[in-house]
């Protein structure tokens, strides 16, 4: 059955519909699993902080630099076989990472106490047989980061695709708040175990969106397939020769690195300084629940201004949420005796911070579509999200040694009142953030008047 016999849905094709529910199940598996990766890396295998940041971060800039080329590929060999690729390689990888703690035991490596609580890998170099796990992930999500967006590119026309794009955007967000949703559940029954368990649901939810693709998904926009690779590097010296989308990438970098302080930084801060009892993925799911709510009227509000005006917007608006995240560890006494002053002021920070994301996200990649010659989308869109690599590297770097300095392991002191002494700033780190995003945002600003006079935005 061919996409031509089938009728819109709602003005979209089938191809876009699934493509969008994948992604949604996808996105359900990921973040259920990076919001504790670092907690994950620390606690079950007994990696430091500035360790667990390191691999996170090169983990989380692998999926966003790999795109680029899988990008390429899957224009090569169509998007329906590098989806079965990508979801293929995700369950085996989400798979690995709940099976290896559980490997390692069976082989003496490590053993439970006589509580739920994972004894973890202290000290032992077994740990890092979690690279090459981590590396089939990165090389499934990899694909999934170019060709669902770029799915969306090739089903859209000019006139509807900023609606499409908000659409798969509010797609990634349920999936993502669904996701963290099921972690603080799970450490309240299993605790520590929680952290293994979460893996066996991602596996399960891209199992899911591997039958979906095989059965349901097929497309009649197959512009581009079977080229050659003279075609795709003549593809990549357009894409580089294009210094728009270059200074773009860096700029955008600079919102992202404070945006991923809510996986880099934020667990690990406001378990050690709110308490164990500290729900992180709740808290994270403020940013989906508020993009959930408002990208799809964000998006109609700015569907008459300019992607650069839009995300302009966004861009003065995340260094205040770094500012108001700050806030939590400076008041004297507690706002709400129902809630910390440490939670109250993540969940307003991270509400501005999705608010943000609303003017930026579904824009940027809108830009991008509209630089991509027909076939060649995969390639832009995998390209568009370099600037989460360079996020990844320099954000989750930068968190792990922010972490060591101002908010250090409690573990690592004798007493409460030591760790309370070498923690009291630990405020310190969301100013560190806050700068970023100020100097990113002007950036966009002296982008936006450069490139005013010689317009990038064309159709196909």
């Amino acid at each position: 059955m061919t996409e031509t016999n089938q009728p819109a849905i709602r003005g979209y094709s089938q191809a876009f519909w699934v493509s969008n529910i994948v992604e949604l199940l996808e996105r359900m598996a990921y973040y259920g699993v990076f919001i504790v990766l670092t907690i994950y890396l620390s606690t079950t295998l007994g990696f430091n902080d500035i360790e667990a940041s390191i691999i996170s971060g090169l983990f989380s800039g692998g999926l966003y630099l790999l795109p680029i080329f899988t990008g390429a590929y899957a224009d090569k060999i169509g998007f329906r076989k590098s989806m079965l690729i990508a979801f293929s390689l995700l369950t085996a990888g989400y798979l690995g990472l709940g099976i290896l703690p559980r490997l390692l035991e069976a082989l003496g490596l490590v053993q439970y106490g006589q509580t739920t609580t994972y004894s973890g890998l202290q000290g032992s170099s077994e740990a890092w047989l979690i690279v090459p796990v981590l590396f089939i992930l990165m090389i499934g999500g990899s694909f999934i980061k170019s060709i669902i967006s770029g799915s969306v590119a090739k089903e859209t026309t000019t006139e509807n695709r900023a609606k499409g794009y908000s659409i798969f955007y509010m797609m990634v967000n349920i999936g993502a708040f669904t996701g963290k949703t099921i972690i603080d559940p799970l450490r309240g029954s299993i605790g520590d175990e929680a952290y293994i368990y979460i893996n066996y649901f991602a596996a399960a939810m891209t199992l899911f969106a591997l039958i979906a693709v095989y059965f349901l998904y097929n497309s009649t926009k197959t512009a581009g397939e079977g080229k050659s690779m003279k075609d795709i590097v003549a593809g990549f010296k357009r894409i580089f020769s294009n210094w728009r989308l270059l200074l773009l990438i860096l700029i955008v970098t600079g919102f992202w690195m404070v945006q991923h302080q809510l996986y880099a930084t934020m667990p690990k801060y406001v378990i050690r300084m709110a308490g164990e009892s500290a729900k992180p993925g709740w808290i994270a799911n403020v940013n989906p629940f508020v993009v959930v709510c408002l990208v799809s009227f964000i998006t109609r509000v700015m569907a008459k201004k300019s992607a650069i005006f839009s995300m302009n917007i966004g861009m003065f608006l995340i260094p205040l949420s770094a500012l108001v995240m700050a806030m939590g560890n400076t008041f004297d006494s507690e706002i709400f005796q129902s809630i910390s002053n440490i939670t109250l002021m993540m969940v307003l920070g991270i509400s501005i911070q999705a608010l943000a994301e609303c003017f930026i996200s579904p824009r940027y990649l809108e830009y991008f579509s509209l630089q991509a010659p027909k076939g060649e989308e995969g390639m832009y869109l995998g390209f568009s999200h370099l600037h989460s690599f360079l996020a990844s590297i320099f954000g989750f770097g930068i968190s792990g040694v922010l972490l060591s300095k101002y908010c250090p392991d409690p573990s690592l002191f004798a007493t409460h009142d030591e760790w309370q002494a070498a923690s009291a700033h630990a405020h310190y780190i969301w100013y560190y953030f806050a700068a970023i995003g100020l100097v990113a945002a002007f950036a966009l600003v002296f982008f936006g008047r450069m490139t005013r006079k010689k317009p990038a935005e064309t159709t196909n």
